[in-house]
C-alpha cells in the first residue's frame, strides 16, 4: 500500500517520526511520505526510521497558500529538502504562522477562553523547523478544559466564520507551484474535496500543476470519480493519502485511503 499524506509532531501530527513509521509499518505501508505543513524539519528522522523498518520514503511538504482570504492546501513530492530558496520561503511561511498563533491567542482571550501562547510556541521552538497551526491551538483548548474535541475548538472558535479565527496571509496556489517546481518537485493540490475551490483547480491546470489528490479520507467515492475524471481531461497526475494525523477524533485512518501502484508509477516516471 502506498500513503502520500501523513504528519508528524513537525507540524500537526500526534506521532513523532519513528512512532509514525512504526504505525505506518504496522498496517503494512510499503511507500510513504510525510507532508508536514510549511516544515521538513521531520524527514530525517522519517527517512532514518523508514529505512530501519523496510518502508519506502518519499520527501514531501504541505504547503498553505492562500486564495481570496481561504487556505489552499498544496503537496510537493520528490522535493530537494536543501534547496536554499525552499529554505528561505520556509521560514516565511513559519513566521507568518507564528504570528496568527499570537492573534488567535489574543482572540480567545477576550472571548475568555484564554491558552498559554508563550509555552505552546515554547514547546514547539525546542523542535528545529517545526511549524505550528491551529490544530495545535486546539489542542490546547481541550487540554485547557475549554472544549472537549478537535471538532468543537474548530466548530466554536476556530473555523472561519467563528469569533477566534484569523484570515491567513501568504503567497498564492500558483505562486507554491513555482516553489515546488525551483525544489526540483512535483505539485499536487490537496483534498480538493475539503477546499471546494473548483477554479482555483481549474486555473492552477494552466499555472503548471502537476497533479491532484484524488484519493484521501475526506473524499466520498462519487467525489473520486469526477476527480479522476477531471484529472484524465486536465492531463494531471494523481496523488493520495490518509492524510493521518494521529488524533483519536478524526475519521482518518492508515490503510483507509491510499494511492494505486499504477498511479505511483506514473509520479515515479514523471519525477524521471
Amino acid at each position: 500500500m502506498i500513503d502520500l499524506h501523513l504528519h508528524t509532531t513537525a507540524s500537526d501530527g500526534r506521532l513523532a517520526p519513528a512512532d509514525l513509521v512504526n504505525r505506518v509499518a504496522a498496517a503494512h505501508i510499503t511507500v510513504m511520505s510525510v507532508t508536514d505543513h510549511d516544515t521538513v524539519a521531520g524527514l530525517a528522522d522519517v527517512r532514518a526510521a523508514a529505512t530501519a523498518a523496510g518502508v519506502e520514503l518519499i520527501d514531501g511538504i504541505e504547503i498553505t497558500a492562500v486564495h481570496e482570504g481561504r487556505d489552499v492546501h498544496m503537496l510537493g513530492y520528490f522535493i530537494d529538502t536543501a534547496d536554499m530558496a525552499l529554505d528561505r520561503f520556509l521560514q516565511t511561511q513559519r513566521l507568518r504562522r507564528v504570528e496568527r498563533v499570537h492573534e488567535i491567542g489574543a482572540r480567545l482571550a477576550s472571548l475568555g477562553v484564554a491558552i498559554d501562547v508563550p509555552a505552546l510556541l515554547a514547546v514547539a521552538g525546542r523542535r528545529l523547523g517545526a511549524s505550528v497551526g491551529r490544530p495545535v491551538i486546539a489542542r490546547a483548548l481541550i487540554e485547557s478544559g475549554h472544549v472537549s474535541s478537535m471538532r468543537e475548538a474548530f466548530d466554536r472558535y476556530l473555523a472561519a466564520g467563528q469569533a477566534a479565527f484569523v484570515p491567513r496571509q501568504g503567497p498564492t496556489p500558483g505562486e507554491v507551484v513555482q516553489v515546488i517546481h525551483h525544489a526540483r518537485g512535483l505539485a499536487s493540490m490537496a483534498h480538493p474535496g475539503v477546499t471546494k475551490q473548483p477554479g482555483v483547480m481549474l486555473r492552477l491546470v494552466d499555472e503548471g500543476l502537476d497533479a491532484i489528490e484524488v484519493y484521501h479520507s475526506d473524499h466520498t467515492a462519487e467525489l473520486q470519480r469526477e476527480l479522476i475524471t477531471f484529472a484524465g481531461r486536465s492531463g494531471l497526475l494523481m496523488t493520495g493519502g490518509s492524510d493521518y494525523h494521529g488524533d483519536d477524533d478524526r475519521d482518518r485512518h492508515l490503510g483507509r485511503s491510499t494511492l494505486p501502484v499504477g498511479e505511483f508509477h506514473r509520479l515515479l516516471a514523471a519525477r524521471a
